[in-house]
């Protein structure tokens, strides 16, 4: 699949050609992820163009990912988007991200099992054949043998859509399905795992979830620096504020763009409600973001009216991780570049640790067919208004660890033309510059040159005195702004705190955690001082 890309194009059009190539219309619950040089992960924003976001030089490498998990996956409307969001959960189960017991690892691999290889044959099941493919980052031979006998005696005559159906069923009801970890570290310096899931905001810690807020309880997100903070009412009127360190700055942008994007795609009930979000308080906005698209309730309401006959899948075989390390579909694209693999290993109820160094901080190859895309550009399209895009049908390889972001070193030579007076020079006057031996007939323009410039010492003189009077009005300018400014936010300062005005946009502000703390904390203790600042004064001019 090639197509041709506008050096300007949006992230919007990049998304719908491969929702379109997919024959996929429940589109919304689906994004586009990539990797910067910093090993830093980013969503393609859709409404900014492509090239602006990315910090590497082509060709770039990005994923076709589940960006928001379907609360219940069965409610989907086509069998398609079943079948990709199965791929996406059976891809989390291999990375260790979704945690389970033995017993519900052994079911779900054993759906996984019947959806891709079929019913039981003897004949083309040998012993031990279920140890040939890898569910999971680490296998025991007890857990192999279960498998096999759940493949074996109860899941018989189930179709490929009715297993990956039940496989989603499952998965659904584990405590981290959707979950999409963050490493952070909590106040005390212990290692967390920050995730948003389809119901609310969640901290794990190992294999345990030590929080958990819903999405109607969260108020509030913020960061500063590498500081993230998120502000919840629950019951009782009970407030709590968690306060998490991430990494870097950008890995802590990151987290709070997700965290705004999914609370406003599973709380709000429709996208007119969506606003700008800042990531710091009142007066200092700091990044400013918004989500773009529909949010999950009208994305449920637009999938039941779709009518068309049910597109063709073509599903993708496992992959025997022992017996064969990769397995292709199609020939392989000779403008991927071949980079160093190795092997991942997580063990199902490690928890999420090794994560920081496997597939949180670089991307994975696509787990699913037609999945991943690489835009791939010659260096005669380089040059060009187009790029190419090239599709790869690679199937994902559990032997296949990470492809990184390709890094091309270059050097953008920038040609500048000297200048002579303002004008470009020419060639020839490049020439005699470099030289530096002016010629007589120059001498003597240079000789009358320099009696004219002592007439015009004057002249100049009075552009200065110009310049710097249009300097300091300039500077005047400026503070009178400055103190307008000053004057409206100490006006508008005044009217949130001492009056009763009930206007929307009032309230709203009064209601913010940071105008409370400043309330309470600053500005009624500084007009008590005022207060008894003032009545001092009055008393000694009354004694007076």
């Amino acid at each position: 699949f090639l197509c041709f890309l506008q050096r300007d194009a949006k992230g919007q059009y990049l998304f719908d050609l491969i929702c379109h190539h997919l024959n996929l219309l429940e589109k919304d619950y689906f994004g586009i992820r990539f990797v910067d040089p910093e090993k830093q992960r980013h969503w393609l924003e859709f409404t900014k163009s492509i090239a602006r976001q990315m910090k590497s030089q082509p060709p770039y490498t990005m994923c076709f990912r589940v960006k928001f998990y379907p609360p219940d996956p069965a409610a989907l409307k086509e069998e398609i988007t079943r079948y990709l969001v199965f791929l996406q959960i059976k891809r989390d189960l291999y990375h260790g991200r979704l945690l389970c017991k033995t017993s519900d690892a052994a079911l779900l691999a054993a759906y996984i099992l019947q959806a891709e290889i079929g019913d039981y044959d003897p004949g083309k099941h040998p012993e031990g054949y279920s140890s040939k493919f890898q569910f999971f980052p680490k296998h025991s031979e007890k857990l192999e043998r279960k498998i096999a006998e759940i493949h074996k005696a109860e899941l018989s005559g189930q179709v490929p859509a009715m297993s990956e159906l039940n496989f989603l069923r499952k998965a659904q009801t584990l405590e981290t399905y959707g979950v999409d970890p963050h490493p952070c570290k909590d106040v005390s310096g212990n290692a967390a795992f920050l995730a948003f899931t389809p119901f609310g905001f969640v901290v794990l810690q190992g294999n345990k979830r030590i929080h958990f807020i819903k999405w109607s309880e969260v108020t509030k997100m913020k960061f500063e620096g590498k500081t993230f903070y998120i502000y919840a009412s629950q019951k009782e009127e009970k407030k709590i504020i968690l306060t998490y360190f991430a990494p870097t700055l950008e890995a802590c942008k990151h987290l709070w763009k997700c965290g705004v994007e999914n609370q406003a795609f599973y709380k709000l009930e429709k996208s007119s409600q969506v606003r700008t979000v800042s990531s710091s308080n009142l007066f200092f906005k700091g990044s400013r973001f918004r989500y773009s698209g529909r949010v999950a309730k009208e994305v449920m309401e637009s999938s039941a009216k779709i009518k068309r006959e049910p597109p063709e899948i073509h599903r993708a075989g496992l992959v025997p991780s022992r017996s064969c390390p990769s397995i292709t579909h199609g020939p392989r694209l000779g403008s991927v570049p071949r980079t160093r693999r190795r092997a991942v290993h997580i063990s199902i109820m490690e928890g999420l640790e090794s994560l920081r160094d496997s597939a949180h901080s670089t991307p994975v190859r696509s787990a699913s067919h037609n999945s991943a895309f690489i835009p791939h550009s010659k260096s005669s399209l380089a040059e060009g208004s187009e790029r190419a895009a090239v599709f790869s049908d690679e199937v994902y390889s559990p032997a296949d660890s990470v492809l990184p972001t390709p890094v091309a070193e270059h050097n953008l030579e920038l040609l500048l033309s000297r200048q002579s007076n303002g004008a470009p020079c020419s060639i020839e006057e490049e020439k005699e510059s470099e030289a530096g031996t002016p010629t007589a007939t120059e001498a003597g323009e240079v000789r009358g040159e320099s009696k004219a410039s002592d007439q015009d010492i004057h002249g100049i003189g009075a552009a200065e005195v110009e310049q710097v009077n249009k300097f300091v009005l300039s500077v005047l300018r400026l503070l009178l702004v400055t103190i307008g400014l000053l004057f409206v936010l100490l006006l508008l300062l005044i009217i949130l705190t001492e009056s009763d005005l009930d206007i929307a946009f009032l309230r709203d502000i009064r209601q913010t955690p940071e105008f409370e703390q400043f309330h309470y904390q600053y500005f009624c203790p500084l007009r008590r001082w005022f207060a008894c600042k003032f009545r001092s004064v009055v008393s000694l001019l009354i004694d007076t």
